[in-house]
């Protein structure tokens, strides 16, 4: 595939996008660094809970300083896109509403679909840049036969991303390079390391940016207080599977599906939470076997590889960003839902996680689990 001669690089301040500047200005073309403004990292500091300090968290204020650094170094353009408004809109809320109604949301992919696949997208159009790169560890190609751009796992399966990219459509595919799909993480360290970049040897951010720790309920707290709202009353009772009462809970938003500490109660065997009722406030909790599952329903679906699932299709799926894609079937049950059916049981399918359909390494797409 002939590259445009202008490319956007979506610029996270980490090594892999870095590197992905570094080394398509090397090879001849017009580079453009942008950096999303996401979230003041400084807005809820002082809040019971809360740390001062932002590292380790992606798109972090030290991120975007690292970012303009290695743009200084290369010497492309560079800008910083400020999408905080929309951000808090359509990831911060929504995460929010998810944790509060029972669900454990995926704030990744919502950034993924709503921001960094769309809005860079048009700022890169408008400063003459068809096309947008970015330092995800996934592949793109168009296939001629049907027609249709594909999205494919990346070479090294340990650093695959494509579980997070599964809401991206064919006209944002279209416009999308993903030069570090067919790397190893230590091949690119190395690409940065001859490129002269400082950041070489920066570790992976591990956090999601607007919450510190992974303490969610902290966050949650803090960012409710702010906004003039108290934490709405989610206390219930803690159920067996056949409905019997064994204690009570301060709130489901405590609770995910899966686990088995901080449950308050005490048997003679482990007990696991394996349903929350957000509408009854309860957290249903049972043994380890009862974790396991054939079939999950997804909704608002995104298909890649084909327009629609008129017949039921052989697929592995997986169900968590580490989970090993288990084979199965998935098929449409109505416009806006299909179900999988698992050849085996799986453990903890959780709603608010996405599940994602895959045919060997070509992503079929994802959906949302309900």
């Amino acid at each position: 595939m002939t590259m445009p001669k202008t490319i956007a690089v979506a610029m996270s301040g980490g090594v892999d996008s870095s590197t992905v500047a570094a080394m398509l200005h090397a090879e001849g073309h017009q580079v453009v660094g942008l950096t999303m403004q996401l979230w003041n990292q400084r807005r809820l500091a002082g809040h019971e809970g809360m740390p001062e300090s932002a590292q380790g968290r992606c798109c972090s204020l030290d991120d975007v300083y690292d970012a303009r650094r290695v743009a200084e170094t290369i010497g492309i353009p560079y800008y910083v896109v400020n999408q905080e408004e929309r951000f808090e809109r359509d990831v911060v809320r929504p995460f929010v509403e998810e944790y509060l109604s029972g669900r454990t949301p995926i704030p990744c992919s919502l950034c993924n679909n709503h921001l960094k696949f769309d809005q860079l997208l048009i700022v890169a159009k408008q400063i003459g840049a068809d096309t947008l790169a970015t330092g995800h560890y996934a592949r793109v190609e168009f296939d001629e036969c049907l027609g249709r751009w594909l999205l494919k796992r990346a070479s090294d399966l340990s650093k695959d991303q494509t579980y997070f990219l599964f809401g991206l459509t064919q006209e944002q595919l279209s416009r999308t390079l993903f030069p570090l799909g067919g790397m190893t993480k230590a091949e690119v360290r190395e690409l940065a390391r001859r490129h002269g970049l400082a950041l070489a040897e920066k570790p992976d951010s591990q956090e999601i940016c607007f919450v510190p720790g992974g303490d969610y309920k902290a966050f949650l707290d803090a960012y409710l207080a702010e906004q003039g709202d108290a934490l709405p009353d989610t206390a219930g009772e803690l159920v067996t599977s056949d409905g019997k009462v064994i204690g009570e809970h301060d709130g489901i938003h405590h609770f995910t599906v899966g686990q088995r500490k901080g449950l308050g109660v005490a048997t003679g065997s482990p007990l696991y939470v394996i349903q929350i009722k957000g509408d009854a406030r309860q957290v249903v909790v049972g043994s380890g076997e009862n974790l396991y599952s054939r079939t999950l329903r997804a909704k608002h679906v995104n298909l890649i590889s084909r327009d629609d699932l008129s017949e039921p299709m052989r697929v592995e799926v997986k169900i968590r960003h580490r989970h090993e894609p288990a084979p199965g079937v998935v098929e449409k049950i109505s416009e806006a839902e299909v179900q999988v059916t698992f050849d085996e049981a799986q453990r903890a399918i959780t709603p608010g996680q996405a599940a994602v359909f895959y045919d060997g390494d070509i992503v079929v797409g994802g959906g949302w689990i309900a």
